[in-house]
């Protein structure tokens, strides 16, 4: 009986730390992933230019900068009604890299130096280490354009999953 207890112990030791080891050791509820966001007008008015971009990938000083800068929005003008403005700013705001509770967005800003307010995803720490490997040419492929468009190779970039396991870099 002693030998059967301490097989069952050990098979469930193992079988539980394959399974935390499979979930890459975090829960499915966004201590790895970026929790799932959504505000219409964000995404309204956001998404109708270029891809959404989760709050939790920059710090709120740097939305608060860019939110700021519409009418020079990276050579745009992406001007809005105070309103909106003002709404998609707190919301940005809330869910912004300091604000969050999850590994990636933790991690992002730790990447940045207090003293500086970012204003592109792809000039930080955690990005430039994370994609290392790529070659700058890979990113001006016509598949992706730039660094900027993470969901060229991220499939499930805009609901905050960026996987490894659902990396595809297109040809």
């Amino acid at each position: 009986m002693k030998k059967w207890l301490q097989f069952l112990v050990v098979m469930t030791s193992i079988t539980a730390t394959s399974a935390l080891l499979a979930s890459g050791g975090f829960s499915d509820n966004g201590a790895r992933q970026m929790p799932a966001v959504a505000n219409a007008k964000w995404k309204a008015e956001c998404s109708g230019c270029h891809m959404l971009y989760h709050p939790g990938l920059l710090p709120e000083r740097s939305w608060h900068k860019m939110m700021a800068g519409l009418d020079k929005h990276f050579g745009e003008n992406a001007s809005l009604d105070q309103a909106t403005r003002d709404e998609i700013a707190k919301f940005l705001a809330l869910n912004s890299a300091d604000k969050q509770d999850n590994r990636r967005s933790n991690r992002i800003n730790q990447s940045i130096p207090a003293a500086t307010t970012p204003l592109r995803i792809s000039e930080t720490r955690y990005f430039t280490s994370k994609h290392d490997e790529i070659a700058a040419s890979t990113f001006k492929r016509k598949s992706i354009g730039s660094a900027a468009n993470c969901a060229a190779c991220h499939q499930a970039a805009e609901k905050g999953d960026f996987s490894e396991s659902q990396i595809k870099i297109p040809r």
